[in-house]
């Protein structure tokens, strides 16, 4: 973990359902690049990551978050990611949550022992192929701000400002020793 101390006591928020019902007629090809833009990112940035899987290197993780009308499916070998109506049968482990919380772990901002005991995160399916997932990503520092800043060029700068705002509005403070921007 890299710092459960940055963000904020007591429940992140979760995406309120109206605009969740605005958001189930939208296209899904559209997220599923830029995501798929951002994780490949990720890989070549830190080729080692899902190196950390050993045996469950070929594992399908399915992600779901509670609060959205979508789900994720991730394959580390290689690397890639879908976006799916539906966490299809076949997975090796499904991991739900709230948006928030998902970024958090992500970013290692929140304690995930704490979320599974406190049953905001459910973890079901391969449980030591997720402990993997866990500690390579928690090696990695991921900044979700910055990789997805990345993505738009020459207007990197202000689109990070941005994130890094809407991420400390929805999942708390800069980390410990992070200046805020």
């Amino acid at each position: 973990m890299n710092d459960p101390i940055a963000a904020p006591p007591g429940p992140l928020p979760t995406i309120p359902p109206l605009v969740v019902l605005a958001m189930r007629p939208l296209p899904l090809l559209p997220l599923q690049l830029i995501l798929a833009g951002v994780l490949q990112r990720i890989h070549r940035r830190n080729p080692a990551l899902f190196d950390r899987l050993g045996d469950h290197a070929r594992a399908r993780f399915g992600i779901k978050p509670t609060d959205l009308p979508f789900a994720f499916v991730v394959e580390a070998m290689p690397p890639r990611l879908s976006v799916v109506r539906d966490l299809p049968r076949g997975l090796d482990a499904r991991i739900s949550a709230s948006l928030a919380n998902l970024m958090a772990l992500l970013e290692g901002r929140v304690d995930g022992d704490a979320l599974l005991f406190s049953r905001e995160l459910v973890v079901e399916g391969d449980v030591e192929a997720v402990l993997a997932l866990r500690n390579a990503i928690d090696d990695a520092e991921l900044d979700l701000a910055a990789e997805l800043s990345s993505l738009f060029g020459p207007l990197g700068a202000p689109a990070r400002r941005a994130f890094e705002v809407a991420r400390g509005r929805v999942i708390g403070m800069p980390r410990q020793g992070e200046e805020p921007r």
